[in-house]
């Protein structure tokens, strides 16, 4: 029997985007054991995962670490496969001493020591994250699949409530947190987006917020002139089983947007310092307005210029997307 080892220990939306490889190892080995490495905050997703055996909360900063590797070593698994590229990620799949550490080449990897300790890095020439990850298993002899997100779905007592609110009209997402400040567009222009939508399309806006964030989602609400209301605590299970009923979802570049693209949701994105074409929907008929291409702060969290390049999309161009995706 086949054995492998995934790791892909966070964020929330990279371990959506990693869900693909999962489904495509499960569809070309359907006897093998398969197990995920993950943080232990993420394995409620992985829970809603069909396919896996194992799920393996590990926190590498934990003494407690070592004992899962050791337990890891004993399972004597053919591949370990670092879908992160991180030191820390590889060194955990070199440590589980598979016959193959499977990982991005150089050029691929945002440490670029993580290639010291890969038996096989293949060839990667994809764009967008879920297909760099696919790539990865060429060398199991996985070529071309499909892009699938099987997912096991349970009703939550908090989308219920939000759906019973809502009423036979349904509801449109909002999410305007993000954990880099440079990936948040203002709250006051989600809450003109959201009058908007409910004089549009007779939808009321749902909006989202997680640790730290009740603040933010409050002052989009307060903007609204009534077009939104604040979503009930969530959990990760929660924000999937709302987002599959949602009629649409409007958020910046991180984990709820990849969710709701994941179940299918219709989403218009925003994008500043990060590029839609590796991080964004991979749906062709989602929307994505982005300025990265005029960004000169790729990838930090922060700004240099005192004014993130996200802000320069206004209410008015995502109004308008949201129209084209509707319609579409």
């Amino acid at each position: 029997m086949h054995r492998f080892l995934i790791v892909r220990l966070g964020s929330l939306g990279d371990v959506v985007h990693a869900i693909p490889t999962a489904a495509a190892l499960r569809a070309h080995f359907p006897d093998a054991r398969i197990d995920w490495a993950v943080d232990p905050r993420y394995v409620e997703v992985l829970d809603l995962v069909p396919g896996l055996d194992g799920r393996v909360g590990i926190d590498t900063r934990s003494p407690a670490a070592l004992r899962t590797v050791r337990d890891l070593r004993s399972v004597r698994y053919d591949a370990a496969i670092d879908l992160q590229g991180l030191v820390k990620s590889a060194v955990l799949a070199r440590a589980a001493r598979a016959d193959r550490t499977i990982g991005f080449p150089r050029a691929h990897l945002r440490e670029s020591l993580a290639r010291l300790l890969y038996t096989h890095t293949p060839d990667v020439r994809a764009t967008h994250v879920v297909f760099k990850n696919l790539a990865l298993l060429e060398p199991l002899g996985v070529r071309g699949p499909r892009v699938e997100f099987p997912l096991d779905f349970i009703s939550t007592a908090a989308a219920e409530q939000v759906a019973t609110a809502a009423g036979a009209a349904g509801y449109a997402l909002l999410n305007a947190g993000a954990a880099w400040p440079n990936k948040q567009w203002p709250p006051a222009r989600f809450g003109a987006l959201a009058a908007a939508i409910r004089e549009r399309f007779g939808l009321h806006s749902i909006v989202l917020w997680g640790p730290g964030e009740e603040s933010l989602a409050t002052a989009v609400v307060d903007a609204s002139t009534g077009a939104a209301r604040l979503a009930p605590r969530t959990s990760v299970t929660d924000v999937f089983a709302l987002a599959k009923t949602a009629r649409l979802m409007v958020s910046g570049d991180t984990g709820p947007l990849h969710i709701a693209c994941a179940v299918g949701t219709p989403t218009v994105s925003l994008f500043g310092p990060t590029n839609p074409e590796r991080n964004g929907p991979w749906s062709p008929v989602d929307v994505a307005l982005s300025r990265f291409a005029g960004c000169s702060c790729h990838y930090l969290r922060r700004c240099r210029r005192g004014e993130s390049c996200i802000n320069e999309i206004g209410v008015s161009e995502v109004v308008a997307a949201v129209e084209r995706r509707i319609r579409g």
